[in-house]
């Protein structure tokens, strides 16, 4: 990726067919969408990448067992669809997952469970796959990973893939699959593709304001996060795409409020947990006493609870985990896994706020349904929100289908047939001196074949093969790789998202007067031209970002 500040004086330079507003999934899935298609785009972010919502989900990529409840099954095949997909186009970031549904005390698993994966089996399958008896038929563009059918297994089954949940003596249970993925990254590696069909994508830009401008263009004013200056851009078309900030971009000309969504945020909170205090090898679908159901989650050497689902009504910059919310989903992984863990076993947690789209009524958020919406304004504007994260490509789609529409091109959605990134095999990346073993794989999940870039770095300077945190796999090389070719221009950047060590060890980000900080500011100020005294700055900035996110929890 090139860096801010080439991407800025692109930016201001030339005029564009679209400017894309937003750099989470939605965002970079329509900058990759639109240059595929020989659109001329450029991307802005008031943030960085992946700072809201997309660096904050449940990290699945899976079509949603609970929506099949309440017969949204439209949704539930399109994003089994795109979880089949975005396997075969990023198998190095989306991996299948083994889920449980367990049963105790000699109890069958519920029949209707059993019908609904029944009905998740059936549809997970494209109809010519299905009329033809297998995904070897199908088209290339069209063939992807499918599961296994679901199947019940023993209760020793169940224990060997949830050992926490042994004490209970499980009896069997339903065995099925689903997709994981690294949500930030993901992001990441969505922008990547976008650049390399000249995509021009700048974080920490701020739309100020947009009004009309000569022969039919847009002038978007943009404030630089970073340096402070002001520029203007020009653009043909405008697709905002900025999630639950999606109804504070408003156009100069304005005819009807109708003409932009109303959000009604709603609060997802996730905790984590060590695999010692709650091991686990698979997935759980834990039931809540309010008939809720919640996951329990191996993610990244990690045990990941959650999420909550309420109408939210504070600030959206930064969403802590509310401690009802915390305590909520504690509650329920002691009750089903019969332990007694306690705030103060979090190794992080983290909130974010979902952009469900008002339809007036006044349904629980948990009830609203998450399918993505498209809205068009007197002026051009077209604006795209709701969905999920499984869902990405298919919203971008729609959005970019409606300018192709608009414009009288003939130009078909190619991203179907796109991978992102490149992946690679652990074993096949060079050795450094340093680096321990087991720190490979996680490299090369991350980055795929990029992970040689990494790895480069390192052997260029032993002092970056050490590990950020003692402990954890990720690399003193992975900040200065974020500054020199991600845009990171803050500690949080790295530790948030580049790499998750803020959620996944966020104690030990956060204690020891802040060194954890103050060694991954001193690795990016030697790419970024930080003095001491900055480096200091920006290590402390860390730790008021992480107060405000609420990662770490206690008692």
């Amino acid at each position: 990726m090139r860096s801010r500040a080439d991407a800025l004086a692109a930016i201001a330079a030339d005029r564009f067919d679209v400017l894309v507003i937003g750099g989470g999934i939605t965002g970079a899935g329509v900058a990759l969408d639109a240059a595929s298609r020989g659109y001329s785009v450029a991307l802005v972010e008031q943030a960085d990448y992946a700072s809201g919502t997309s660096s904050r989900s449940s990290k699945l990529v899976h079509g949603g067992l609970r929506y099949l409840q309440n017969f949204d099954l439209g949704l539930v095949r399109e994003a089994l669809l795109e979880r089949s997909l975005m396997v075969r186009l990023a198998p190095h970031l989306v991996r299948p997952l083994p889920m449980i549904v367990p049963a105790f005390e000699g109890a069958h698993p519920d029949r209707l469970v059993g019908i609904g994966l029944n009905m998740y089996d059936v549809m997970s399958v494209p109809l010519r796959g299905r009329r033809r008896g297998r995904i070897a038929q199908l088209d290339q563009s069209e063939a992807a990973w499918s599961p296994d059918r679901h199947r019940m297994i023993s209760g020793e089954e169940v224990s060997a893939l949830l050992p926490a949940l042994a004490g209970r003596e499980p009896t069997g249970g339903y065995l099925f699959y689903d997709c994981q993925t690294d949500d930030a990254r993901l992001v990441l590696t969505v922008l990547g593709e976008a650049e390399r069909f000249g995509a021009i994508c700048a974080n920490r830009a701020r739309v100020t304001a947009l009004r009309g401008g000569r022969d039919g263009a847009t002038v978007i004013s943009l404030q630089d996060g970073c340096g402070g200056q002001r520029l203007e851009v020009q653009a043909d078309n405008v697709i905002n795409a900025t999630g639950v900030w999606a109804d504070r971009i408003v156009p100069g000309e304005l005819h009807s409020e109708a003409e932009l969504p109303q959000i009604v945020p709603s609060r997802g909170t996730h905790v984590l947990l060590s695999d010692e205090r709650l091991p686990l090898r698979a997935g759980a679908i834990v039931p809540v006493a309010d008939g809720r159901s919640i996951f329990a989650l191996p993610w990244l050497g990690r045990s990941l609870v959650g999420t909550t689902d309420e109408t939210y009504e504070g600030g959206i910059e930064h969403v802590q985990p509310s401690q009802p919310d915390v305590d909520y989903l504690l509650g329920a992984i002691n009750e089903f896994f019969g332990c007694s863990l306690t705030p103060d076993d979090l190794v992080g947690a983290y909130a974010g706020v979902r952009p469900l789209i008002s339809s007036g009524d006044s349904r629980r958020s948990v009830d609203i349904s998450r399918r993505e919406e498209l809205f068009e304004t007197s002026s051009g504007m077209i604006t795209i929100t709701g969905g999920k994260l499984t869902t990405w490509r298919r919203m971008a789609k729609l959005a970019v289908d409606r300018l192709v529409a608009r414009d009288g091109r003939q130009a078909p959605c190619r991203t179907q047939e796109i991978p992102l990134g490149a992946p690679t095999d652990p074993e096949h990346l060079p050795r450094v001196s340093g680096i321990a073993e087991e720190a490979y794989a996680p490299l090369a999940s991350r980055y795929g074949f990029a992970a040689r870039q990494v790895l480069e770095l390192a052997a260029a300077d032993p002092s970056l093969a050490r590990p950020i945190v003692p402990g954890q796999p990720d690399l003193l090389a992975e900040a200065q790789f974020a500054a020199s070719a991600e845009q990171a221009s803050s500690v949080g950047d790295v530790l948030l998202r580049r790499t998750r060590l803020g959620l996944l060890a966020a104690r030990e980000c956060c204690c020891d007067g802040g060194e954890v900080a103050r060694r991954v500011a001193a690795t990016v100020g030697l790419t970024l031209g930080w003095d001491a005294a900055t480096v200091a700055a920006e290590a402390a900035g860390f730790a008021d970002e992480a107060r405000a996110e609420g990662i770490v929890v206690t008692e």
